[in-house]
């Protein structure tokens, strides 16, 4: 019996020190320096309890009384603290409810214009817009003319990285210019192809919900799920200006269709680890480009099966993609105001297409973010521009969330010369999507003591600050 009991302590040493080995294997492939020395002391007391207790039972010491009751106290002090670990918390009811289980008051359908975007690079001072816009938000037109002589959204880029940024502003001005490429009508609200024009295809809603999930992660798409529209989360009207189509600027948006087909890439990890320099521009521009792309031809795909669609990405956006994305099962918001998933954090950037193709709707989900980021606040207290929240959710348009403060991040990118992305790269979500986290964010979608042990663990093998990491040499900024 002994010998039984022993054998399940050693497979559970066994197992301990192969998942420590693994997360310094990642670590150190990660590149990070701290996080690899505390993986490596780590390892080193699992490795010496392991061989100390083969050495108790090769010596025959496990035998005795007294190590009967090691091995009998080992043991269900193991497997109580799997269940204390493992078990599954009560669900989160509000976040199974999507993005409506957020609502505590009169929505209001949120103007695209009011965007920090669209008032600093649409905007024109003297034109007909400028007039008509801060006549209606006076509180505005102050902060936005300072801002705007900055420059666009990223002020003088790579300022931060002066003056051996030249590679990477190229590099990011090379994928911005694929959105702007797919920004004509006939692109992302496409037309059949004359071979497939007049002809619907008739299919059930499952089977059309297959295909247009395989075919969205075939293109490139990492996360995929559908969602019915819920008419709160359509802009109210058109603020953003591409190609002087300055007719549609103010008009009112409607959409027609009943589904969004709401997608997901991964920005490059090794990437984002340098924010706020800029190589993570880089990153967001690749996304969004390859966001474009994705929601492109997945609206053409749609179209020649017969049924309207229309892809919304960096340069065309009918919808909040963030609500959407809840309502559609990929995760939920959190405290830094993106969306967070299960396998990449908050490191992705979600694009969508809306359609009148009858599709089956995926359910929201409850991956454990409120009460991860209730406890966290690493992103808020390693925000250069104090932008994030510190304190609990509020009430804002009759939503519970955390409020950013657009005007001071979007300042921040003007100092700095890049979209930042500290929030991004700081989260304990974000870390590289390697097998030792995988089962971290497996364990902690599940259960809130592990949440609250693995936060801690974060804090001390990464520090509560993290600082930023080098970048590939493709990509060296200094």
């Amino acid at each position: 019996m002994v010998d039984f009991l022993s054998s399940l302590v050693l497979i559970g040493l066994i197992g301990q020190a192969a998942i420590g080995l693994g997360y310094l294997i990642s670590s150190i492939w990660e590149g990070e320096k701290r996080a690899s020395f505390f993986a490596g002391v780590q390892l080193l007391g699992m490795a010496g309890a392991l061989i100390l207790f083969v050495y108790w039972w090769a010596s025959g010491f496990l035998e005795t009384t007294a190590g009967s009751g090691i091995v009998i106290c080992l043991l269900v002090g193991g497997i109580a603290v799997a269940v204390l670990l493992i078990r599954k918390t009560p669900a989160n009811q509000k976040a199974l409810e999507g993005a409506k289980g957020l609502i505590t008051g009169d929505v209001k359908r949120f103007d695209e214009r009011d965007i920090v975007f669209a008032r600093n690079r649409t905007i024109r001072p003297g034109s007909e817009a400028y007039k008509t816009y801060y006549q209606m938000r006076p509180e505005y037109e102050e902060f936005d003319a300072a801002r705007r002589k900055k420059g666009g959204p990223l002020g003088q880029p790579g300022t931060v990285d002066k003056p051996k940024d030249r590679p990477n502003i190229a590099a990011t001005f090379s994928s911005q210019g694929i959105a702007m490429h797919l920004s004509l009508p006939e692109a992302y609200h496409p037309a059949a192809h004359p071979v497939c024009k007049g002809q619907q295809v008739e299919m059930s809603p499952q089977e059309a919900s297959q295909r247009v999930k395989g075919y969205t992660l075939n293109i490139g798409a990492k996360l995929v799920g559908i969602t019915e529209i819920n008419p709160l989360w359509v802009y109210s009207h058109r603020g953003e200006i591409f190609r002087e189509n300055w007719e549609d600027w103010g008009q009112a948006i409607e959409v027609h269709h009943k589904y969004a087909v709401v997608f997901a890439t991964e920005m490059a990890f090794e990437l984002v680890g340098t924010a706020p320099h800029t190589p993570t521009t880089i990153a967001s521009m690749s996304n969004y480009a390859e966001g474009a792309f994705i929601a492109t031809q997945l609206a053409a795909y749609i179209a020649n099966l017969g049924y309207s669609a229309t892809a919304n990405h960096l340069r065309h956006y009918d919808t909040l993609l963030v609500p959407l994305a809840v309502d559609a099962g990929l995760g939920e918001v959190g405290r830094l105001g993106y969306l967070m998933t299960q396998d990449y954090g908050p490191r992705i950037r979600l694009s969508a297409v809306t359609t009148d193709l009858p599709l089956v709707a995926d359910r929201p989900v409850d991956i454990g973010v409120e009460d991860f980021c209730n406890m966290c606040k690493k992103c808020a207290s390693c925000c250069p521009s104090s932008s994030i929240p510190m304190d609990d959710r509020t009430e804002v348009n009759g939503t519970l969330r955390w409020k950013l403060n657009a005007e001071t991040c979007f300042d921040y990118w003007g100092k700095v010369g890049t979209d930042c992305n500290v929030c991004m790269r700081v989260c304990p979500w974000s870390h590289a999507n390697s097998f030792p986290h995988k089962v971290i964010r497996a364990i902690i979608t599940r259960n809130h003591l592990s949440r609250k042990l693995f936060q801690l663990m974060d804090d001390i093998f990464y520090g509560r600050k993290p600082k930023p990491k080098a970048s590939p040499k493709w990509a060296q900024y200094e």
